[in-house]
């Protein structure tokens, strides 16, 4: 099949266009939100290609993926076709609701002409999607090359802009944690946390937009992985970091609850026991090594890229055929 959608998360999109199928992204000269093009971080196969609006519209495509709801009117515009009517389309939701959650409306709510495929089954029952059919397809991720060892007492942490999201990312969480521990915090826009928390800069190190490759082998040196969101759907990098086979110290809250068993590390509500858990794998780096190995199976095994695979394979071509 010939899909297009556009480059939003990235490291969702590596696994994706790693399918037997023909992935078509939008580039514009700027390289905009909306024509970003190939990952310049990320390994994609070659079936990922690049194409301009202007070349849309002659364009061969079988399927629309939908990532945000202004991308419905840009499809149409640039291919001169409407998602859902004369080409099959699919909304892909990887973000929690926000606002009044247990209301919070979907913005392709209650319409017949697309499905609405979750990230995670957290989603799926907190958004409120009316009418419009849904289905949920975990995640799956390329198995990072990088093997844990553990060997430096430090914890890492994966936030993309901590101190703008705040709460909900658990930033303000980061300095009982930084007691204990250096804390090497990982992603975009980390710069000058320390400094925000009003925390010594050698106790919480940014490492800002590392490519992928490079920060996974500077996680796997850290004893623990520390995964504090409040609210989010499910990250990837804890998933990333569970199959380096890092043990994992988590907020027992949305999707992060069936992800990570009770033998991969600790998942609480109460920080004393998550810092209690920091603790004990700092002194015990034999006990940290056992619940890495756990998570790992556990992250392997669930959140597999064939697995992932052949889940949208089935779904595509369900919608696909069920269109025609």
């Amino acid at each position: 099949m010939n899909v297009l959608l556009w480059h939003v998360h990235g490291s969702w999109t590596t696994s994706f266009v790693h399918g037997d199928h023909r992935y078509l992204i939008p580039t514009t000269p700027d390289r905009g939100a909306y024509g970003l093009g190939r990952a310049r971080t990320y390994p994609w196969p070659d079936t990922a290609v690049e194409v301009t609006p202007d070349d849309l519209p002659a364009t061969d495509v079988d399927l629309v993926i939908l990532q945000r709801p202004e991308e419905l009117d840009l499809a149409q515009e640039w291919l001169g076709r409407r998602p859902g009517h004369d080409v099959p389309a699919i909304y892909v939701e990887h973000n929690t609701p926000k606002g009044d959650v247990p209301h919070t409306r979907h913005p392709m709510a209650d319409r017949d002409d697309l499905l609405v495929a979750h990230v995670s089954g957290f989603n799926q029952i907190f958004w409120d999607t009316g009418t419009t059919p849904t289905t949920v397809v975990d995640h799956g991720i390329v198995a990072p090359s990088a093997s844990y060892t553990g060997e430096l007492d430090r914890l890492a942490v994966v936030i993309n802009e901590p101190i703008r999201r705040g709460r909900v990312t658990g930033t303000d969480l980061l300095p009982q944690f930084a007691e204990i521990a250096p804390l090497d915090v990982y992603g975009m826009g980390v710069t000058g946390l320390a400094e925000h928390l009003g925390v010594p800069s050698d106790r919480i190190i940014s490492h800002d937009d590392v490519p992928q490759d490079r920060m996974h082998g500077e996680l796997a040196q850290r004893r623990a992985y520390l995964h504090l969101c409040r609210w989010t759907s499910l990250g990837l990098s804890l998933i990333e970091a569970m199959s380096i086979g890092m043990p994992v110290i988590a907020l027992a809250t949305t999707e992060a609850v069936t992800a990570v068993p009770p033998d991969a590390g600790a998942l609480a509500t109460r920080t004393d026991t998550l810092l209690d858990a920091a603790r004990r794998f700092l002194a015990d780096p034999a006990a940290a090594r056992q619940a890495g190995a756990a998570a790992q199976a556990a992250a392997r095994e669930k959140y597999g890229l064939d697995r992932f695979l052949a889940d949208w394979d089935r779904l595509l071509e369900e919608e696909v055929c069920g269109s025609r």
